[in-house]
């Protein structure tokens, strides 16, 4: 039985997706809220070993196909064995990406589909879904700033795909906003970080644990 909140961030590259992550967390703790903060691929020892699997190495690593079913064992392990315990005791779990994540970018060439991922994710977790999921929007120059200065020529394997192919990860998690207002909402992150974290503290409403 799910009785705690699941809040996930979500965007492209160089949005602050895990600052903002940290800054919902520590806010809901002041409050004397329980709260899980961890990361999609990994939260687990063996979710973790997947994501050096995933993120590592060069591009013709993995075909796409590949690529998702990976990422859909990291995240089977981290349900079964953070996520849906943490939300059963009531308490709040904070992600730094999720499902819509995999959605973005593992159907952007067209090899695999958003209902096959979607399919991927109710065999393996349940299909869990987060309460509230906030895709972190970022015009594509400042995206491309923020993530050189972070990776410091020393992108990951996904990170470091093309700009048309990070191009078309947002326009995806654009559409999902679209789509799915009740549970997704796009914040505006070309604000001051504070600005950013008050927006994101602002749309928790409605929200119980």
């Amino acid at each position: 039985m799910i009785q705690g909140c699941f809040i996930t961030l979500e965007g492209g590259e160089g949005t602050g997706k895990s600052t903002q992550a940290k800054a919902i967390a520590d806010a809901l703790e002041k409050n004397g809220t329980k709260v899980v903060l961890t990361r999609e691929p990994g939260g687990t020892p063996g979710a973790e070993t997947i994501r050096e699997l995933l993120l590592t190495g060069a591009e013709e690593k993995w075909n796409i196909r590949t690529e998702a079913l990976l990422f859909a064992a990291a995240r089977a392990e981290h349900c079964a064995k953070l996520i849906r315990p943490a939300l059963a005791r009531g308490e709040w779990v904070v992600c730094d990406r999720f499902i819509d994540s995999s959605r973005a970018y593992q159907s952007v060439n067209g090899e695999i589909s958003d209902a096959e991922i979607m399919d991927l994710h109710r065999i393996g977790s349940g299909n869990l879904m987060p309460h509230r999921t906030f895709v972190l929007d970022l015009p594509e120059t400042d995206a491309l700033r923020r993530a050189a200065a972070r990776d410091r020529g020393e992108s990951d394997r996904i990170g470091g795909r093309d700009r048309d192919y990070h191009r078309a990860v947002m326009a995806n998690f654009r559409k999902f906003a679209a789509d799915e207002p009740d549970r997704i909402r796009l914040i505006d992150a070309s604000q001051s970080v504070e600005a950013v974290t008050a927006s994101l503290v602002q749309n928790l409403d409605g929200l119980k644990p």
